[in-house]
């Protein structure tokens, strides 16, 4: 009988709680907070019926409760990173204004990009649309899942490739190209797992690292390797290490680094090698390597604030790594400058979300979202302005691409998702 006056007391209130996951959440804590008080109630001589009928009456009418409950626990939808979300994945129609001249191959014409990135973005928006549905809190407990995951798509592109671009190993089947930028979101899931995960020794975690990174240069893709170490690292940041530990952990992990670059530097395809040596002097590679450097500083120095829509100057990739060349020569600086605030409201976004999360692993998602994004913001704008080797890095959202597109979608939607159950993680209750 004891029992039933509780349970007939949270069904009750659960009753006036429209969604399930905040039902279940409030029945829990509800549940622990009437037998905190029914403790109390026992220390001061009650005996247990009784003790238990004033910690129900003590938490108020239950249909009042409940409807309070209901309205401070309801999942909420964080609109103004929708609507970011939705401006940016229109934005990313204009370089196709911007590429008339690219597109005069009948293999790359207007029309097949136009299509194409129209469904890129519909997919998009439905990864991004299904990741904030999705309850982030059930992911946590398969991170070694999705480690494993991981590294056996690093193996079998490892082992066996069926094609190589630009000479990288990539897989085929069919329309879809399977490349290691792929394992970025398994193990983004997984570190935020390990890193919440007490039992794990930072010896373990090097291992961990160490693993896919090395994988990941024999392919190699030293894009992918460079965004792997970036998440990693900033996530390092604000685990559970003690600062001296993770500064420790940075210092061995920068000497590791720098000593298998020096390893790998005799593996490296002669492609990448020949990028970071012209990087630092283009002027003597004009007709090669280059070329590309030199074409970038020159657009952009031809470009105004306003733009120049007659221009028909043919960009290399201007519709993938170098779209930003491509939308500010055609639309202008000003053009430019407002697109990368844009896609920076996003970090900023981000941040404001992250102060007021006190989940653990959900602040852990939120701050790797925020690196994996921001160092293709960064690193992108970086490569335009020449601050940075040329490399395969898209532009957030603008890139065309579909598993660019497809990736950054995805970091918004686990952003949307731990903002839609931020009210479902704290201790707050609203009694009588």
């Amino acid at each position: 009988m004891v029992k039933k006056g509780r349970q007939s007391y949270l069904r009750e209130v659960s009753d006036q709680i429209k969604s399930k996951e905040a039902k279940d959440y409030v029945s829990v804590e509800l549940d622990y907070h009437i037998k905190q008080a029914k403790k109390e109630w026992i220390n001061k001589g009650l005996n247990e019926a009784d003790a238990e009928e004033k910690a129900v009456g003590q938490m108020g009418n239950p249909i009042t409760l409940g409807q309070q409950l209901n309205k401070l626990h309801r999942p909420k939808v964080d609109w103004l990173t929708v609507i970011l979300l939705l401006i940016t994945l229109g934005l990313s129609f204009l370089p196709m204004l911007s590429l008339n001249n690219n597109f005069s191959d009948d293999s790359m014409n207007m029309r097949y990009y136009s299509t194409h990135k129209a469904i890129f973005v519909l997919l998009g928006g439905t990864v991004a649309f299904g990741m904030m549905l999705m309850d982030y809190r059930k992911l946590e407990k398969f991170g070694w899942l999705f480690y494993t995951i991981g590294i056996i798509i690093l193996l079998i592109l490892s082992f066996f490739p069926t094609h190589f671009v630009n000479g990288i190993s990539v897989i085929k089947v069919g329309p879809l190209t399977i490349e290691s930028l792929m394992v970025i979101p398994f193990f983004f899931l997984a570190w935020a797992s390990f890193f919440n995960d007490i039992r794990l020794k930072i010896w373990h975690l090097s291992i961990l690292f160490f693993v896919p990174f090395y994988l990941i240069f024999t392919i190699p893709s030293i894009s992918t390797a460079y965004i792997y170490g970036v998440m990693v690292f900033v996530m390092l940041c604000w685990s559970k290490f003690s600062r001296k530990t993770i500064l420790k952990t940075l210092g061995i992990s920068i000497s590791s680094f720098l000593i298998v670059c020096i390893i790998f530097w005799q593996t490296v395809a002669p492609y990448q090698k020949h990028r970071l040596e012209v990087f630092f002097n283009p002027e003597q590679y004009p007709d090669s390597g280059g070329y590309m450097i030199l074409l970038l500083k020159e657009l952009l120095s031809k470009a105004d604030w306003f733009g120049n829509s007659m221009t028909n100057e043919f960009i290399p990739e201007g519709h993938t790594n170098f779209v930003l060349v491509s939308l500010t020569s055609y639309f202008g600086w000003s053009f430019a400058i407002a697109l990368v605030l844009i896609l920076s409201l996003f970090v900023a976004r981000i941040v404001v979300i992250t102060r007021n999360i006190h989940h653990a692993y959900g602040k852990l998602l939120l701050i790797g979202s925020i690196a994996l994004y921001t160092v293709q913001l960064v690193t992108n704008i970086a490569m335009t302005l020449g601050f940075f080797p040329l490399t395969s890095m898209s532009l957030p959202f603008i890139s065309y691409g579909l598993m660019p597109t497809l990736f950054n979608a995805f970091l918004i939607g686990v952003v949307l998702s731990v903002y839609r159950r931020k009210d479902l993680v704290s201790s707050c209750f609203i009694t009588n």
